[in-house]
């Protein structure tokens, strides 16, 4: 029976966060008592166990902070996740815990450990040295302290950001070039005859990419790229040199090198050897891509050139001009149910799933749905996961996965079934017409595409340990399974299985798909390139020894888009990875992607849906998660290491073109 989630209440949030901590530190105080005799069951299973009961008080109340419609139980939810993630980064503080475990360590069932329990003694091992046992008490009790207050800080840095709420105000002729249908989907300004524009991304996205007046795309711009700034840039000052304190007493040159210990780069040095690798050719094509952007459709004429609020909006007048492709004309094929329903089939035939709706969902809101997974050869029920897919006040404001229980083997043997949930910000439905999803890249076809990927990579696992669950891989290779998913949102035979006109119920023509599939790498330069500022300006504020100028920082490294800077602005304040676990880890989605190019190459070489490579892909990468490295991982799916080579001849930047075949 899955948790009710439809009686939520701010004292219940709280209840259930105590309840976790309690049942969870019973479990801990078990594992010390066992230092006189340690075994493995006694003392690292039982800190296991205490890390899964700690992820159900997530799921039941620190998770609520990001979607919960009150704003009442949202607080509530906030003041759980800086309880638990507090709890999470003290373990590795007691004493009591190191002893038990460094005796263990010592014991000749240690000596002969393998596979994924050696793993998980080493991991132990490492968390402790990183939490300061090597140091003095009082630099140990120090750097407690700074971790603690890091939590704080991107606790509330993220809450900040759900909570703020902007919008332009325009009249229809600020409207010009926007479809009825968008239109209607907005909320009436202060004005007469006036809407609301907001931040929000089913609003923002598309009034960048087809509004015609210039002046209100900046003013929208300047609003994203400014939005909490004056909460939340002290906050990430703050956090910037508490990072660098920490990083300090622990012995490592910067904040880099100690966030990257736990990766697959491993340092520094190696993420700066790919960059060197691969940003030469994409800034080459991002330049040729500009160059023809600036000679398409007058925008070379433009009162001082292209800037940052004109990219969206002439790469998608370039994708109609050149290419044929309208998205709203798109979009009529692609009502969200329908999606669903073709991922669902997708996934299923080539991964070996069945999947279910579950009638009752007992959700926190009633527009999200809750589905289970199961194995289509046994039957076997193997996870549930939730959708919320809509746009709410104070909901979390992008795309992400978030696992509510999470994947192991319980005391007993038995599995415990993994409980997720996808949040996203989609087009919602307006009248009559249901909600039509966007295509294009990093449209809402293929961030859906994307999010469930994470939900496959947490349901699918087979690890034992929560430690190696969820999706709990390197945090660099995280991103893999995910960035594979987005590739079958681009093939003609899995679109025409599932898109279908919302009225008519006609199959998306296949003179469109081929236009859409034209446009894809179209500007891919500029895209890639947008990427590499954000693993820059990371790096720019975590691999330094000394405090960055945020500003100047952030200018620097914008030069790689080809743009100029947008001054006036400051993006960092609303960059929510930077405090919310990608800190000195942004560069992994653009490794991450490297790899999943590499992965997909299988199964275009093989069979783009092909249930043996489906099938391998599983054994090899979803089921094993953490409990095995990602480069492990990777050799087990293609027999060799991943290649930039791959990622290149994917998007065709090695030559002069900004269009490849898969």
């Amino acid at each position: 029976m899955l948790y009710d989630y439809t009686a939520l209440t701010p004292a219940s949030v709280s209840a259930e966060t105590d309840a976790a901590l309690a049942h969870a530190d019973a479990l801990v105080e078990q594992a010390v008592a066992s230092v006189d005799d340690p075994t493995f069951s006694d003392t690292l299973a039982r800190l296991e166990l205490a890390g899964a009961a700690i992820g159900v008080g997530y799921g039941r109340g620190a998770f609520l902070a990001h979607v919960h419609p009150e704003s009442a139980v949202r607080d509530a939810g906030q003041a759980a996740e800086e309880r638990i993630t507090k709890w999470r980064v003290a373990i590795a503080f007691r004493e009591d815990v190191y002893r038990a475990v460094a005796a263990f360590a010592v014991s000749d069932e240690a000596a002969g450990l393998d596979g994924e329990r050696r793993l998980l003694l080493d991991h132990w091992l490492r968390d402790f040295r990183r939490a300061g046992h090597e140091l003095p008490p009082d630099q140990r009790a120090e750097l407690e302290r700074l971790r603690s207050r890091l939590v704080e800080l991107q606790v509330t840095f993220a809450r900040n950001l759900n909570e703020h709420r902007d919008w332009i105000e325009v009249d229809r002729e600020g409207l010009a070039g926007l479809p009825d249908s968008f239109v209607e989907r907005l909320h009436a300004g202060d004005r007469p005859d006036t809407w609301r524009v907001s931040l929000d991304a089913p609003e923002l996205t598309p009034f960048m990419e087809q509004a015609h007046d210039r002046g209100l795309r900046e003013q929208l711009f300047r609003k994203s790229w400014t939005r909490a700034v004056e909460t939340n840039r002290p906050l990430l000052s703050e956090a910037l040199e508490v990072r660098r304190q920490i990083a300090g007493l622990l012995g490592y040159p910067t904040w880099a090198a100690y966030a990257m210990e736990e990766k697959m780069a491993h340092d520094p040095d190696r993420v700066a050897t790919f960059y060197e690798g691969l940003v030469p050719p994409l800034t080459g094509a991002a330049q040729r891509e500009l160059a023809a952007m600036q000679a398409s459709s007058g925008a070379g004429q433009l009162p001082g050139g292209l800037q940052a609020w004109d990219w969206l909006y002439y790469d998608t007048r370039q994708a109609r001009e050149e290419h044929g492709v309208d998205q709203n004309t798109v979009s009529d094929y692609l009502p969200l149910d329908r999606v669903i329903e073709g991922l669902f089939r997708l996934t299923g035939d080539v991964l070996g799933l069945d999947y279910r709706g579950v009638p009752d969902a007992a959700a926190w809101d009633p527009s999200v749905q809750l589905f289970e997974i199961r194995d289509r050869a046994s039957g076997e029920l193997l996870a549930h996961f939730y959708a919320d897919l809509f746009p709410r006040e104070g909901k979390y404001g992008h795309a992400a996965a978030f696992p509510l229980v999470i994947g192991h083997r319980a005391a007993d043997g038995t599995r415990v079934r993994p409980v997720s949930a996808i949040v996203a910000n989609f087009t919602p439905p307006s009248g009559e017409r249901p909600s039509l999803l966007r295509h294009g890249p990093h449209g809402e076809v293929e961030t859906l595409f994307h999010e469930f990927g994470h939900i496959l990579h947490m349901s699918l696992s087979n690890a034992t340990f929560t430690r190696f669950s969820a999706a709990s891989t390197e945090w660099d290779f995280v991103e893999a399974p995910s960035q594979i998913m987005e590739h079958w949102a681009w093939q003609p035979g899995v679109l025409s299985q599932f898109a279908r006109h919302y009225r008519t119920g006609e199959v998306i023509p296949a003179e469109l798909m081929d236009r859409m599939i034209g446009a894809r790498f179209l500007n891919v330069g500029l895209r890639a390139t947008r990427q590499v500022f954000y693993g820059s300006v990371d790096l720019a504020l975590h691999a330094e020894a000394d405090p960055p100028d945020l500003d100047e920082a952030t200018r620097r490294s914008y030069e790689v888009t080809q743009f100029p800077y947008p001054e006036g602005t400051f993006m960092l304040a609303s960059f929510g990875h930077l405090m919310g676990g990608y800190d000195a880890g942004y560069y992994g989605y653009l490794w991450a992607e490297v790899i999943g190019d590499d992965m997909w190459g299988r199964f275009a070489a093989e069979g783009i849906t092909s249930p043996q490579v489906g099938a391998e892909y599983r054994r090899a990468v979803l089921e094993p998660n953490g409990s095995c490295p990602g480069d492990e991982l990777v050799a087990a799916f293609l027999g060799r290491a991943p290649s930039n080579e791959a990622y290149l001849r994917l998007r065709g930047v090695l030559a002069n073109r900004g269009a490849a075949e898969d």
